[in-house]
C-alpha cells in the first residue's frame, strides 16, 4: 500500500470484509448498482474492450486518438501495476489524470455504504467504484476493460456501449473460463449487445474467430472482422490501415511489434464504428503518443537499471501467457533484424499460467534466463520450478533471487564491447514490483 493513501486504505479494509476469489455472476453488482441510483445508465458514450491479449493497447490507442480529437475521456483498465489509482483515469480537457485519493476513497467509502454488507467480492465492489466515478465526472467518452472474460464480467452491466470490442484471444485463465479457445471465445463474446456495432481484432484461431462471428450474428450486431472488414499492414516503415470507407497511410504505432499494428487498426475501426469523428490527424497524433506501461515498455533510468550492463537495452512486458510470448518474441526478433543483440530474459510468473508455453516463443532467440520471485504474490512460482520450466521449453536457465540480482548476473557474463539487450517479463506483478523498485511507477 502506498504510504498515505486513503483510498488504498479502504480497499485493504474491504479486503478484509469480502472474499478476493473470482465469482463470475452479475446479480451481486446489479443489486449494489440499483442501490447506487444505477450510475452505469448515465456515462458517456463507452467503449468496451474484452479479450485475452491486447485489450490494454487498444485502450491505450483508443484514448490517445481521442484525447488528441480534443476530446475527454475516462479510462478504467485492470490489473494495476503498481497503485490502484491507475485503474481509474479521470478524463479532462487536454488530458486525463488517474483519480485524486481523496475522490477515490469517498467513492469506495459511498460504495461500501450502498453495499451494505452484502455478499460480494472486492473487484464488483471497486467496478461499481468505476461508474459512480464515470458518471459524476463529465467526459466525452469512456473506455472500460474487461476484468475476466465478459459475459459475467462485471463491467459488462452497461446496457449499450457505444462499440463491444474483442481483441485477441487464447489460452488463459482455463480454471474460470474454459480449456479451448472456443469457450473462452463464447466467455468474450457474452459484452456483444443486440445491436451495438461489434470489432473484432486479429485472432490467431479461425474456431474463436467463428464463436464471435456467429455471437454477432445472432445479437443482429453490426459486424467489423479483422482482415475480413478492416486491415492494416507494415509498408516501407509505415503504417497502412484500410477498411470499407478509408485508407490511411500513417506512422508506425508508438508501441513496438508487428501485433501492435493490428492492436491499433482494432482501435481505429472500433471509434469509427462508435461514431467518434476522428480525423487522420488524430490518429496519426494518437498513433505516435500513445502509452501502456509495462507492455513492452523501454526502460531507460532508474534504479534497477543502473544494476545492467552499461548501454543495455531493457524492455519491461506483463504478457503471461503463451500467446503474449509469442508477440512478444515477435518484437523482440524484429528488433533483432534491425539492431543485433545478444537477449536475455529476467521472467517471474504465477501458478495459474502456462511457463512451458511461454518460455517456448523464445526458443532460439534468447541467450539465457534468469527467474526470479514474485514477492507481492502469494501464487509465484518458485524460481528453481520456473527455471526448470524454461529448461523444458530448450532455454539456458538459472535461478535467481530478485531482479536487480540477475541484472547483476548479466553484468558479469556480457563482454564489457557487446551491448545487450534484456525483457524482464512474464507478469504483470513482476512488472509493478520492477517499476516501484526502478522508482518509475506509472503516472
Amino acid at each position: 500500500m502506498t504510504n498515505g493513501s486513503e483510498a488504498e486504505a479502504e480497499i485493504k479494509r474491504l479486503g478484509t470484509l469480502h472474499p478476493k476469489a473470482v465469482d463470475l455472476s452479475l446479480d451481486r453488482i446489479t443489486r449494489l448498482l440499483a442501490a447506487l441510483g444505477n450510475p452505469e445508465r448515465r456515462l458517456p458514450p463507452v467503449v468496451h474492450i474484452a479479450g485475452t491479449n491486447g485489450k490494454g493497447s487498444a485502450a491505450a490507442f483508443s484514448r490517445a486518438i481521442l484525447e488528441a480529437a480534443g476530446l475527454s475521456v475516462h479510462v478504467h483498465t485492470s490489473p494495476h501495476l503498481v497503485r490502484w489509482h491507475e485503474r481509474y483515469r479521470i478524463g479532462a480537457a487536454g488530458g486525463g489524470r488517474l483519480v485524486e485519493d481523496d475522490v477515490f476513497a469517498d467513492a469506495i467509502r459511498r460504495v461500501a455504504d450502498a453495499n451494505a454488507g452484502g455478499p460480494i467480492t472486492v473487484f464488483e465492489l471497486l467496478t461499481a467504484v468505476t461508474f459512480v466515478l464515470f458518471s459524476e465526472h463529465p467526459a466525452d467518452a469512456a473506455i472500460i476493460e474487461v476484468g475476466l472474460g465478459g459475459r459475467f464480467d462485471a463491467t459488462n452491466v452497461v446496457p449499450r456501449p457505444a462499440v463491444s470490442v474483442i481483441m485477441p484471444i487464447s489460452l488463459d485463465h482455463q480454471a474460470f473460463l474454459g480449456d479451448r479457445v472456443e469457450l473462452i471465445a463464447a466467455e468474450k463474446a457474452g459484452i456483444i449487445k443486440p445491436g451495438v456495432p461489434a470489432v473484432i481484432g486479429e485472432q490467431t484461431s479461425d474456431s474463436a474467430r467463428d464463436v464471435l462471428v456467429n455471437a454477432a450474428d445472432r445479437a443482429g450486431a453490426p459486424l467489423w472482422v479483422f482482415g475480413q472488414d478492416y486491415s492494416a499492414h507494415q509498408e516501407h516503415g509505415r503504417m497502412v490501415y484500410q477498411d470499407g470507407e478509408m485508407l490511411l497511410d500513417l506512422p508506425l504505432p508508438r508501441l513496438p511489434g508487428r501485433h501492435q499494428i493490428a492492436n491499433a487498426a482494432a482501435a481505429i475501426r472500433a471509434l469509427r464504428s462508435a461514431g467518434f469523428k476522428v480525423t487522420e490527424a488524430a490518429i496519426e497524433t494518437g498513433l505516435t503518443s500513445a502509452e501502456w506501461p509495462a507492455r513492452m515498455q523501454r526502460l531507460s533510468r532508474g534504479a534497477l537499471v543502473e544494476k545492467a550492463p552499461i548501454g543495455a537495452e531493457i524492455w519491461l512486458d506483463g504478457g503471461h501467457n503463451p500467446g503474449a510470448g509469442i508477440v512478444v518474441a515477435e518484437a523482440l526478433a524484429q528488433l533483432e533484424d534491425r539492431n543485433p543483440r545478444p537477449l536475455y530474459l529476467v521472467t517471474g510468473m504465477i501458478n495459474t499460467k502456462d511457463p512451458v508455453g511461454y518460455f517456448q516463443a523464445f526458443q532460439g532467440i534468447a541467450r539465457q534466463v534468469f527467474t526470479v520471485p514474485i514477492r507481492s504474490s502469494d501464487a509465484g512460482i518458485d524460481n528453481r520450478e520456473l527455471a526448470a520450466a524454461a529448461r523444458s521449453a530448450g532455454l539456458v536457465a538459472r535461478p535467481a533471487e530478485g531482479v536487480g540480482e540477475a541484472l547483476e548476473a548479466i553484468t558479469r557474463l556480457a563482454p564489457p564491447d557487446e551491448p545487450v539487450r534484456i525483457l524482464i517479463g512474464g507478469s504483470l506483478y513482476l512488472s509493478g514490483d520492477v517499476l516501484a523498485q526502478n522508482g518509475t511507477p506509472p503516472q
